[in-house]
């Protein structure tokens, strides 16, 4: 079995030697044992349970579920709001025909139907289902070997440094693979007569402006996603661990799956209002950029002014907050699911808090 419980303990936290990989060693006898008053039951009590989960921490297989978990969590909630996607892009590029978001949705039905308000839903489905795979999968990856660079003293104390660190390197990634479907969204949902579907579109997008026509989008894409990212997953995890140091009236460990679950959709919600005003300008320029063909990212800045940009606000608020907060519950819960790995709120490590006096 492994050395001691607090050792295993250690080891499974993100926040401490990520890295770490456990080794069996020889078993202490059992007189070893009764002189610390330590017993084999207690060990296992007290340490995570082997059968509680269903890979190591770090390992391939936990990196391509938390991929997995990335693809539903993004692919099934953002394909599930395209109608308030779709008028608030109409919104944004058309502010004199759809004035409010009530305008929009009216004047949508009217002319295209119910089934006018699905536009787009191909393109968004595998656009983010893709962007999902790379965010949240490679957020662990970065997360865990920025973690070992720095050491588990440094990984405390810059602990929310760390978290817009890996969150941005991964959106980085991640926004290349959204690219060319958030391009085919926005012309399906914008231009009307334009294409009515996928198939349509891509083809005639390429015709039309080659493959630039699927990247021109990608540099705005990083303006608006990278700090969405980074204030998604920054703001949510020390929302959580605030949640859990003030509000939840007993310790994480002693939560249930359920009121982890709860606590995790409240953090996602308080963050994805925060992400939605950090993002929304460059999200602005994003819908027009899409929209018009030879066009540019300083040139529809200019046009849109300092008040154009903001057009649509409230309706990404209420779209980001639910999306973020729906995100974050569907991650976890496929988490829970496969019994994967779920290291408790940081804590000072021992050699910090001997260096600032805390401990004898």
């Amino acid at each position: 079995m492994y050395p001691n419980a607090l050792t295993q303990l250690a080891r499974a936290n993100p926040f401490s030697a990520p890295l770490f990989t456990l080794q069996k060693v020889e078993e202490p006898s059992q007189s070893l044992a009764a002189e610390h008053g330590l017993s084999k039951r207690t060990l296992a009590a007290a340490a995570v349970a082997d059968s509680d989960i269903s890979c190591e921490f770090g390992s391939m297989k936990y990196y391509a579920l938390c991929g997995f978990g990335g693809i539903l969590s993004c692919g099934i909630t953002h394909t599930a709001v395209v109608p308030l996607d779709l008028v608030k892009c109409r919104l944004q590029v058309d502010p004199d025909k759809y004035k409010s978001i009530f305008k929009g949705f009216s004047i949508t039905i009217k002319e295209d139907g119910m089934r006018g308000l699905a536009k787009g839903w191909a393109p968004t489905f595998i656009g983010y289902s893709t962007q999902g795979l790379c965010k949240f999968g490679f957020y662990e990856v970065f997360k865990i070997t920025y973690s070992d660079f720095i050491g588990e003293e440094n990984t405390y104390l810059w602990r929310t440094s760390l978290y817009l660190a890996a969150s941005a390197s991964a959106e980085f990634f991640a926004d290349i693979a959204l690219a060319p479907m958030e391009a085919c969204k926005v012309r399906i949902q914008t231009c009307p007569g334009y294409a009515s579907n996928l198939r349509q579109c891509a083809p005639k997008m390429f015709a039309e402006e080659g493959l630039w026509a699927f990247y021109k989008g990608v540099v705005p894409l990083w303006m608006r996603q990278i700090p969405y990212t980074m204030m998604k997953f920054a703001c949510f995890e020390r929302t959580v661990e605030l949640l859990y140091k003030r509000v939840v009236p007993k310790p994480r460990a002693e939560c249930s799956k359920s009121e982890q679950l709860v606590v995790t959709f409240v953090a996602g919600y308080i963050a994805g209002v925060f992400c939605a005003i950090v993002s929304h300008p460059a999200d602005s320029v994003v819908s027009v950029l899409n929209k018009e063909s030879g066009s540019s990212a300083i040139g529809v800045l200019k046009k849109l002014g300092p008040k154009g940009v903001w057009k649509g606000l409230v309706a990404r608020i209420i779209m980001i907050g639910t999306l973020t907060a729906l995100q974050w519950f569907i991650y976890d819960s496929v988490k829970v699911y496969f019994r994967l790995p779920r290291p408790p709120s940081p804590e000072m490590p021992e050699s910090l808090k001997k260096k600032l006096g805390l401990t004898e």
